[in-house]
């Protein structure tokens, strides 16, 4: 993981910009996605086979998956709103409390149906955290910088994710439900990292509405690269969080025989794949543009994804993932940053932020169920095939729009970072931030992290 203070200028390509620290709420951001990663990891490999355990079959079992994205999905309209009337700190605490007790509860439901239940509650604590804390990584983030740190934060999570199948996996020797008490204590740990990093932050305070311009999803909706982006995001959760974390597990262990650590195993490979990636990705779409990674990034996921259904072996399941996920790890950071792109700086775009996670849990919610039906009644083959053709759609959707990333106005920004004096460390929009441990002017109030916003 690079250091804070890797230069702001290679993102846009500009030879004169300096060395700049990001914002330390970043990185608070970027520990705490590390942390709920971690637990996530813990979960989605024993997830399909604890619902198997309740007697149910291979649609009934993804559906688990679907039914939390589901409610994601549902809430996603009342999670802008909450971030409006309360603020993304308050949200983001608020959905992670929900997600921590409901999945400590799943550890004891005693029934198909009461794991339903507590599964679509997490579901609307999750799109809680996930709108606010997308909203405050794309609020604070510097222009020139958006790749790059769409590149880290989606890093910490998947370095989380890592290490949190194999584990998970190892605890499913311990039984299926030990990994949803462990993944509710890291939940709780996340919480306590933000509240005390972020609750004295100016940069991450609401910002007063009548400064901000909103942009609405009927505006954003009027931009192709929009709408190029909602398709790719709705293949993303299709493909990325809903097939391959119903799917896999029990390709794994139904169609290859291996034992369920094995599933762990197989998503660490696509993690793997995803770190390997990532951030240079991230780094590399702030200079040379965001559509030459969401296509080539969406082509080999797609190769990957289809290679999945294929595997005769362990060895050809575990390449075709850590294929897909290089594929993966290609188009997130570009996917992340083209929304705060076409948001644009100044303003707030909730609604945009909603409706682009809304993209994704649609995907999330249809693809187990329909992908798992062609599973059951046809073959794992061509469910898988179906899923990477959906992600080549989206591929040729990108090939189709403009560039969102203008890369005038990053330069300008660019610039203004490099211009900005020693003391000072600039804000996402450009604008300088007088450093605390710097002298400050007798009407500049201060707080922890900055002073004269």
């Amino acid at each position: 993981m690079a250091a804070a203070s890797d230069s702001v200028a290679a993102g846009a390509g500009s030879s004169g910009a300096v060395s700049r620290a990001l914002p330390v709420e970043i990185w608070v951001l970027v520990g705490a996605s590390f942390v709920i990663a971690v637990g996530f990891g813990l979960v989605a490999p024993v997830l399909p086979q604890f619902a198997r355990g309740f007697g149910v079959g291979v649609a009934a079992a993804s559906a688990i998956v679907s039914a939390f994205a589901l409610m994601r999905l549902l809430f996603a309209p009342v999670s802008g709103r909450l971030v409006q009337r309360l603020g993304e700190r308050s949200v983001y605490l608020g959905g992670l409390l929900i997600v921590a007790v409901s999945t400590g509860a799943s550890a004891f439901a005693q029934s198909y149906w009461q794991l339903l239940v507590l599964r679509s509650a997490g579901g609307v604590g999750s799109t809680m955290f996930t709108v606010s804390s997308l909203a405050l990584v794309i609020r604070m983030s510097p222009p020139a910088q958006r790749g790059r740190v769409s590149g880290l934060w989606s890093t910490s999570f998947l370095i989380g994710s890592v290490s949190g199948p194999l584990v998970g996996g190892a605890l499913a020797g311990l039984g299926l439900r030990a990994p949803f008490l462990i993944y509710a204590a890291a939940l709780l740990l996340a919480t306590a990292v933000v509240h005390v990093n972020l609750r004295h932050s100016t940069l991450a305070a609401p910002e007063p509405v009548g400064e901000l311009r909103l942009v609405s999803f009927r505006e954003g909706l009027a931009r192709s690269e929009y709408r190029a982006v909602l398709l790719s995001n709705f293949a993303n959760g299709a493909a990325v969080f809903g097939v391959r974390m119903a799917l896999v597990p029990l390709l794994v262990v139904e169609v290859l025989h291996q034992k369920p650590g094995m599933a762990g195993v197989t998503l660490t490979m696509f993690a793997a794949g995803n770190v390997a990636v990532l951030f240079a990705s991230g780094r590399l779409s702030d200079r040379f543009g965001r559509k030459p990674f969401l296509i080539i990034g969406s082509l080999i996921c797609a190769a990957g994804t289809a290679g999945l259904g294929l595997a005769s072996n362990l060895p050809w399941l575990l390449a075709t993932s850590f294929v897909a996920g290089l594929g993966s790890g290609m188009f997130t950071p570009a996917q992340q940053a083209a929304v705060a792109d076409v948001i644009g700086p100044k303003a707030r775009g909730g609604p945009v932020l909603a409706g682009f996670q809304m993209a994704a849990d649609l995907g999330t919610v249809i693809g187990p169920v329909a992908v798992g039906a062609v599973a059951q009644h046809f073959s794992y083959g061509l469910a898988l095939a179906l899923t990477g053709a959906l992600l080549a759609v989206a591929a040729v959707g990108w090939a189709l729009v403009p560039e969102p990333l203008h890369r005038r106005g990053v330069e300008s920004v660019v610039e203004a970072v490099a211009d900005c004096p020693p003391d000072h460390i600039c804000g996402p929009d450009g604008a300088e931030h007088l450093r605390v441990d710097s002298p400050a002017p007798d009407s500049a109030p201060q707080d922890d992290n900055y002073a004269a916003r």
